[in-house]
């Protein structure tokens, strides 16, 4: 029995190794990396805060899709990627078929994503197994944005100008509502840029000088929410699959700088320009341009 279950071990590794290079070949082809999320990048660009031990949970196996620091060796969905791993990972797939109990693993968990600190070949061989969860010690990260287990490169570079966003304009402790998301490179960046014209504008309407804070809050209430009101009253998002509402945001106020330095037409104000974008069914690249001074419509 022992012989039988050694070698269906090594079958499984084998199996295993296969499917890891076939996803790695897939990865090459495609583009998208193969390889887990490394806990230390995501900690640099997300700027999370230290572990906060939360006991021991049930987690989702497909939840897991970072390391600590052994990311380079499985791969995305934990599957071996080198034959060095043969001895250990055999000998936790013989423990699970002799139904022998093994400690939990410890996990660190960052929004929705865990990452392993000790226990990879068990992540390793439940996953291969087809197990939906696995028992773990887990330590919770404070985190500013969220981020999910199908987390991809260009995704952790727009967090990564988020987080910048939030603590430059610190706009979720001042609107703890406010969850602007955005699938465009420079959007956050932009937006900075937006912020900073209002508080200008700002000042010289009111004839003083404008805090930070609240150029900041104005700008959300009176500028970007008026557009966003727009937006969800009219259902404009439902034909732009996979955009968001700053993306639209953002198209509004390049579709009205478009058309004052095209067409002549003033600037409106941030609802009105939300309404002609709609009304005028934008929908066509070239009626979309980047605008070059980002500057939002003047209350």
């Amino acid at each position: 029995m022992s012989d039988q279950i050694s070698e269906q071990a090594r079958a499984d590794f084998q199996k295993a190794r296969f499917k890891a290079f076939l996803n790695r070949v897939w990865g090459t082809l495609s583009g998208q990396p193969s390889t887990l999320l490394s806990y230390d990048d995501i900690k640099e660009k997300l700027r999370i805060g230290g572990p906060i031990y939360r006991g021991v949970q049930t987690v989702r196996v497909d939840q897991i899709a970072g390391s600590l620091n052994r990311y380079h060796e499985f791969d995305r969905v934990f599957l071996p990627a080198s034959d060095k791993l043969a001895d250990r990972w055999q000998s936790v797939n013989r423990a699970f078929y002799q139904d022998i109990s093994l400690p939990p693993v410890v996990l660190y968990k960052v929004g929705q994503v865990y990452f392993v600190v000790d226990g990879h070949h068990r992540v390793s061989v439940a996953r291969e197994q087809g197990q939906l969860y696995i028992e773990a010690e887990v330590r919770e990260c404070a985190t500013r944005v969220n981020i999910t287990a199908d987390i991809k490169l260009d995704d952790l570079q727009i967090l990564e100008s988020k987080v910048n966003f939030l603590e430059r304009t610190s706009l979720d402790s001042l609107k703890s509502e406010a969850n602007i998301k955005v699938t465009i490179p420079d959007g956050f960046e932009r937006m900075l840029e937006h912020i900073a014209v209002h508080r200008y504008f700002m000042g010289l309407d009111l004839k003083r000088d404008i805090s930070e804070k609240e150029a900041i809050t104005d700008w959300y209430d009176n500028v970007y929410m008026p557009i966003v009101k727009v937006i969800r009253d009219t259902e404009i998002l439902k034909e732009f699959p996979g955009k968001t509402e700053g993306d639209l945001y953002l198209w509004v106020l390049d579709h009205q700088h478009y058309l004052q330095a095209e067409e002549g037409i003033p600037l409106q104000p941030p609802e009105d320009a939300a309404r002609t974008f709609v009304d005028e069914g934008v929908k066509k690249p070239a009626r979309k341009p980047r605008s070059d001074t980002g500057k939002p419509g003047k209350k």
